[in-house]
């Protein structure tokens, strides 16, 4: 079961979320220009993680011009960068933090039959996975631990 945080975070949705990733953007010294707003509102807007390909796809239908890849992954690495997205490495695929600009470690239930990829808080994991990194002298960044499998509607 996870644990809480040792500090508060509200999860975010719809608007709320839009204008929590803004203020925690603007907030680390970077511009929220209309691009970063589109892509993030259509990150925010995926039930499963998105690729950049899948977010370029739909802001180009929906702006009817062609929305590069490389510019979508740009951003993305500035939102993992600034806590506003988590990138599921393993599907290269990312998924908007509901809780934007707060840090913590990434860990992924990724099912391999439908892709649904569910985000755990859990300290007691990150402070194990911290230490193990310390114990070998290697200072850890962001640890990602995917943990593989089926979901409970496709198990």
């Amino acid at each position: 079961m996870a644990t809480q945080h040792q500090h508060a975070h509200e999860e975010h949705a719809g608007d709320k979320l839009i204008a929590a990733a803004h203020d925690a953007l603007v907030a680390s010294g970077e511009q929220w220009t209309s691009m970063r707003e589109a892509v993030f509102s259509e990150l925010a807007g995926q039930e499963r993680p998105a690729s950049a390909y899948d977010i370029a796809d739909n802001l180009s239908k929906a702006r009817g011009k062609r929305v590069a890849p490389n510019s979508v992954y740009r951003i993305l690495d500035l939102f993992v960068a600034n806590n506003l997205a988590l990138r599921v490495e393993s599907a290269n695929a990312y998924l908007a933090n509901t809780h934007p600009g707060c840090q913590h470690d990434c860990i992924f239930l990724v099912c391999d039959e439908c892709g649904e990829a569910s985000h755990v808080d859990d300290e007691e994991v990150s402070r194990a996975v911290r230490a193990l990194a310390s114990a070998r002298d290697f200072q850890a960044k962001r640890p990602v631990l995917e943990i593989r499998g089926l979901c409970r509607l496709c198990a």
